[in-house]
């Protein structure tokens, strides 16, 4: 049986609970990055640009936020998932989610390094088209992208 949980619209109250979800993930799986925000910043980061700019999905189970997408026009901004919730489907529902908001195409960052990512996004037809390293994280990256059928 498969986990459940629900896609919603994120509202202005989701910010603590999405800067949670993205907070543990980096830190999870992105270890290797340098702490360069407080997660006062990054809550208020969430609250004050994330939320009101861009389209932001919630997964929510059993009342809790445990993954987020964020798509401004053809870009997927951010997707994260809680570590605990990590292989259950929820990224791939969330990612569903950012092709229905962007239907033709969409590119993504993601690091380099982030190994598990980057299959994550290959198995679901994105390609690698470009690589640099234009991040605050000064961490090299790689411009991914998907063009529907």
């Amino acid at each position: 049986m498969g986990l459940d949980f629900v896609l919603r619209p994120a509202l202005p109250q989701d910010a603590a609970a999405v800067c949670a979800v993205f907070v543990s993930a980096r830190e999870q799986s992105l270890p290797y990055l340098p702490l360069l925000h407080t997660r006062q910043e990054t809550q208020t980061w969430i609250r004050d640009w994330l939320l009101p700019t861009t389209a932001v999905w919630v997964a929510e189970c059993a009342g809790s936020v445990v993954g987020f997408c964020s798509v401004s026009e053809e870009k997927l901004e951010q997707l994260y998932v809680h570590p605990e919730f990590q292989g259950k489907g929820v990224g791939a529902k969330l990612l569903q989610k950012a092709r229905e908001v962007s239907p033709k195409r969409l590119q993504l960052y993601t690091f380099v390094r982030n190994r598990e990512a980057r299959r994550f996004y290959e198995r679901r037809g994105f390609r690698a088209i470009a690589f640099g390293q234009d991040n605050e994280e000064n961490e090299p990256d790689v411009l991914y992208e998907w063009i529907s059928d």
